[in-house]
């Protein structure tokens, strides 16, 4: 064979392997290779005064991490907290020291935290500047993941979904309480049927700066919106300095309960009373569930809450703290909708 037939020879043979692996499924021949770092999903958290920074990041940069989580890690952090807080602060160095030790880059501003990532989870557990805090976040278009309360007041809440619309970006905020297997057989899969009403209940510790259920009762309230659903019509609270039990009138006179508790054993669950039969709610078995929503959102940019419940959740709590101010007097829902949106104005 000549020097010039050998040459066709060889080209003509690598353009068929060319076509055969397209027509196979196969990388073509010369393709540039994606690296497995481009391919990952680079996530940033705002905010490490809760423990939640710290289970979040261990799962996420995990070497094994449970299905659905893989292709996404922890990979800058920006350690804001509380000033008027003391629990915060006290946490924030220690938190801040245990991040850094799993490999995740400590940045000075939010601005230097969005420079460097994809997607946010903002884990301040101080409700008051989650806005502040997610107005950036919405401007640069990332997706974000607000953990509980979404805000501390309705007001601000609703100008949180109001600036993800106006920039397109999606918003996502719920308890890790509200995907309890038990919860979400009894909301997706409906199980028991339609329900009637629900008695729900966890810790409700108080912390001055908050609303009295903004700050750790949202869990429970969070649990007894994930079965009963949006509708809730009106609030009536009876407080102790020991409890709070929270009785709210549905659409349909459909009854659902809190108790929050501040003494005794810190618990999480309920009871849910349906069509076909009633069923215990719990118990609570780690952020898991929570975190592959989370991921899941990450990926598609669909909240699997809708806005209009997660302010609802706002309203109720709102509504109970009016009614506490009121000495258990039973206070509508729509009243506290329409003191938010002059809030607005």
């Amino acid at each position: 064979m000549t020097d010039l037939k050998r040459r066709k020879f060889i080209r003509n043979s690598a353009l068929a392997g060319i076509g055969m692996g397209v027509m196979s499924g196969l990388r073509p021949l010369y393709a540039a290779e994606k690296r497995v770092s481009d391919m990952v999903i680079k996530i940033g958290i705002i905010g490490l005064d809760t423990t939640h920074a710290i289970a979040f990041t261990k799962a996420f940069n995990s070497a094994t991490p449970v299905a659905g989580l893989e292709g996404m890690k922890v990979v800058a952090a920006f350690p804001q907290a509380s000033p008027d807080i003391a629990l915060n602060q006290q946490r924030l160095p220690g938190f801040t020291e245990q991040v850094r030790n799993m490999g995740v880059e400590i940045v000075d501003s939010i601005d230097a935290l969005l420079a460097k990532v994809d997607v946010v989870l903002l884990e301040s557990n101080d409700g008051r500047p989650h806005l502040a805090q997610t107005l950036p976040v919405l401007k640069a278009g990332k997706k974000i993941f607000i953990d509980k309360p979404l805000a501390a007041s309705l007001a601000d809440g609703m100008r949180i979904f109001e600036a993800a619309k106006k920039y397109n970006t999606p918003v996502f905020s719920a308890s890790s309480l509200r995907f309890m297997e038990s919860a979400q057989k009894v909301a997706k899969e409906q199980v028991i049927g339609a329900v009637l009403g629900a008695d729900t209940f966890s810790p409700a510790a108080l912390e001055k700066t908050h609303p009295d259920l903004f700050w750790y009762g949202i869990h429970g309230v969070e649990t007894l919106f994930t079965v009963m659903g949006v509708g809730c019509q009106s609030v009536t609270r009876f407080f102790s300095p020991d409890a709070d039990v929270v009785v709210g009138r549905w659409a349909g006179e459909r009854i659902g309960t809190f108790r929050g508790t501040r003494k005794g054993p810190d618990d999480f669950g309920g009871r849910v009373f349906g069509e076909k039969g009633n069923m215990v709610l719990g118990p609570f078995k780690g952020y898991e569930p929570l975190l592959q929503q989370i991921a899941a959102f990450f990926r598609t940019g669909e909240s699997p809450v809708r806005p209009e419940e997660t302010l609802e959740i706002l309203a109720f709590m709102e509504a109970a703290e009016e009614s506490k101010r009121r000495n258990g007097a039973t206070v509508k829902l729509s009243e506290i909708y329409k003191r938010a949106h002059k809030q607005l104005k």
